[in-house]
């Protein structure tokens, strides 16, 4: 038997990093699929309101709330999220991470967008002066 390529299915319980809109990079649960373009998403610990979104504003994560029924309601939904801390795990990804970063580096002023680039510029002096220590160190070993 053949192994899939794919790895993440749109289906109840799978939590999904919304890329467009009012409520771009929140997470939400799909909770049920409406037909192969839109699905019915809720996110009751994150803002985002039960409503139909299509799978083209909507990224697909590892992540899956388990056991979640088909059209579940929303306080039933709370409660699984909260007990399996969804909203936790998804902060320790590296995904989340990223998105937080990117945020933070679009909301600096420009004196720290200086500072950032300042402190680059001497780190990468002190990464460069201290390989050519070691290399001569080689150089005067060998």
């Amino acid at each position: 038997m053949a192994k899939s390529t794919f790895k993440r299915f749109a289906e109840a319980g799978r939590v999904v990093v919304i890329n467009y809109g009012p409520d771009a990079n929140k997470i939400a649960v799909i909770v049920d699929i409406i037909d192969h373009n839109r699905a019915l998403i809720d996110g009751p610990t994150t803002g985002v309101p039960r409503q139909e979104l299509s799978f083209r504003r909507m990224v697909l994560t590892g992540l899956k709330v388990k056991n979640l029924p088909r059209n579940s309601k929303t306080g039933h939904l709370k409660k699984l999220m909260e007990e399996q801390k969804t909203e936790e795990v998804w902060q320790q990804t590296a995904w989340s991470k990223k998105i937080v970063q990117r945020e933070t580096r679009a909301n600096l002023t420009d004196f720290e967008r200086f500072q950032v680039a300042h402190h680059q510029l001497v780190r990468s002096r002190q990464i460069r002066n201290n390989a050519a220590k070691l290399l001569k160190a080689q150089k005067a070993s060998a």
